[in-house]
């Protein structure tokens, strides 16, 4: 296909391809797919070989957010028979920082419920950084705690914070529809938070929650425009409970188009395969490593993932590798000499090129490119183990 060769060749100049070529990536047919991921890729393999970057959650304190994002099991008045608790202390989530990184995972991600921390909730976050370290110098740690006030992202760095994740969910067009008690624009500017305090910046996506195929670019192309280092991809889980319970729009191939297209836009990016993809995936997760270099082992916040083991069998008999601790994830035009420097170029031009044919009008549909899965809702199982209980982790 045209289209494709045009894609690889853009993708090997770091060249932003054009919206009508990213909205034909997610128009193509079944019959087209195994060629679409093949040439996505062929720029995975470019930027990032073989590896496949391990991460790890710890949910810092789960449920009863005040928020009401549509999508979230731990929202404002959600139903969901999910765990919840406050605050893990230091030494707690130290212990499960270290089952992931036994496992595997080079990055720990901690994750707490809420709007946004307060002074007092970024010294607890900076003290288990502290307690992390300490155990595991040279792990990364990343912080998700949403929204960020003045000066809190520089004190998370100053504690030893490598990244900061805060995800634009969807297109800045529908953003009002899945939540009302914040903006888009409130998103987008804690991201900035995050750059400008030298933290790697982790910002992405959640297909599946009835956007068209219009929402998905959109929201690739605002994040490409962020420059952050790391695009988690996740696909909507429709907990019980929960305002999008009845979302099933996903099928294994329509997933894979998207990684594609996320892998064509950003194409020297971090992409990571985040939740959801055992429910929606399935046993395709495997063609899935050939457009993400990263995916996150075990389980997730509320919900349980694939088994570790089977993680790691799965990224052997693919062909892949894990990361290694000392490996360095991005390419060294981004990296600038370390973690969260952006002294480097930015992520290609943001210059778009000619329009390489037409798109139907049909592609504004999710339904155009793939007709809607089969609810699974026995795929969707409730965490129960880890952080927050006694059982022993997923990893």
């Amino acid at each position: 296909m045209d289209l494709l060769n045009t894609l690889v060749d853009k993708g090997l100049r770091r060249e932003t391809p054009t919206r009508a070529e990213a909205l034909a990536v997610l128009a193509t047919t079944d019959d087209e797919l195994l060629d679409v991921v093949a040439a996505a890729g062929k720029v995975r393999r470019h930027w990032f070989g073989r590896r496949v970057k391990l991460n790890y959650l710890v949910n810092l304190k789960s449920g009863l957010c005040p928020e009401d994002c549509s999508y979230c099991s731990q929202r404002l008045g959600s139903k969901a028979d999910i765990l919840k608790y406050t605050w893990l202390k230091p030494d707690e989530a130290s212990r499960a920082a270290a089952a992931g990184l036994a496992g595997g995972a080079k990055r720990v991600c901690l994750v707490a419920s809420g709007r946004g921390p307060t002074d007092r909730d970024v010294d607890r976050v900076s003290d288990t950084i502290k307690a992390i370290k300490e155990q595991n110098e040279d792990v990364e740690v990343c912080a998700c705690l949403g929204l960020l006030s003045d000066g809190q992202a520089e004190r998370l760095r100053e504690a030893g914070a490598d990244a900061y994740n805060h995800n634009l969910n969807t297109s800045e067009s529908t953003y009002g529809e899945i939540t009302t008690t914040h903006t888009y624009a409130d998103r987008v500017d804690t991201v900035r938070k995050a750059h400008a305090a030298g933290l790697s910046a982790c910002s992405g996506l959640i297909a599946g929650m009835g956007e068209t195929d219009e929402d998905l670019v959109d929201v690739v192309f605002s994040l490409r425009e962020l420059d952050p280092d790391s695009v988690p991809v996740n696909f909507l889980i429709p907990f019980e409970g929960t305002p999008l319970a009845k979302e099933w729009n996903l099928t294994p191939q329509r997933c894979l188009r998207i990684l594609a297209m996320v892998r064509f836009v950003c194409p020297d990016v971090e992409v990571r395969i985040a939740g959801g993809r055992e429910v929606h995936l399935r046993t395709m997760q495997p063609l899935a490593l050939h457009l993400a270099n990263s995916i996150f082992l075990g389980d997730y916040l509320t919900s349980e993932g694939q088994a570790g083991k089977a993680d790691l069998e799965m990224i052997a008999d693919a062909g892949f590798e894990v990361e290694g601790a000392g490996e360095v994830t991005l390419p060294e035009h981004r990296t600038g000499g370390g973690c969260g420097s952006h002294e480097g170029s930015r992520c290609g031009s943001h210059e778009g090129g000619g329009v390489c044919g037409t798109v139907p009008a049909s592609a504004s549909s999710p339904a155009a490119s793939a007709s809607a899965d089969e609810p699974r809702p026995d795929l969707v199982a409730v965490r129960r183990r880890g952080a927050g209980t006694d059982l022993a982790p997923n990893a």
